[in-house]
């Protein structure tokens, strides 16, 4: 049980969406530990990276039951940029019903005043959600950075480039 309370119990959803480099796991691919509804057949021995996981949802109390990624079909993991929505693939459009497309808007919204984003992640397709409109990116490598245009806080634009082209 984690801090808020809560509990993995039957959801297993990180199991498919999650890569786990330990176990040669790609994304969007269930884990062949996994019994879907059920739990890790692995559990007491997982890798680390498992062991050191945990979904927003399973920490943060203040996001509500429907947020639960067995019933949202999305795993909120956060990332140096801001929170990172992971749809199930057999599900590509969970993350646009209500009333999660307008809960990530406002989340949007509110990230813009201190530089946090929100990116749904759809198979290797990721989408930057504004509080006006999405951005849709394609496939970002691991090589690969959003950029981002502003006029004042409000994101105006945004792209992908090779991480090599920021730094020169």
């Amino acid at each position: 049980m984690t801090a808020s309370g809560r509990r993995c119990g039957d959801c297993t959803l990180c199991c498919k969406v999650m890569a786990i480099e330990e176990l040669a796991k790609p994304a969007n691919a269930w884990c062949r530990h996994c019994k879907p509804g059920r739990g890790c057949v692995i559990y007491d021995d997982r890798p680390a990276e498992c062991r050191s996981f945990s979904c927003v949802w399973l920490i943060n109390q203040l996001l509500e039951d429907h947020w639960r990624p067995n019933k949202s079909k999305l795993v909120l993991t956060t990332s140096e940029d801001g929170i990172e929505v992971r749809c199930d693939p057999g599900v590509p459009d969970a993350w646009r019903r209500e009333p999660f497309r307008s809960e990530l808007q406002q989340w949007a919204i509110s990230g813009e005043t201190v530089d946090t984003t929100v990116v749904v992640i759809v198979g290797r397709r990721m989408t930057l959600v504004t509080g006006e409109r999405e951005f849709d990116l394609g496939i970002v490598g691991p090589d690969e950075r959003i950029v981002r245009e502003f006029e004042g806080t409000r994101v105006v634009n945004a792209t992908v480039v090779k991480a090599s082209n920021l730094d020169a």
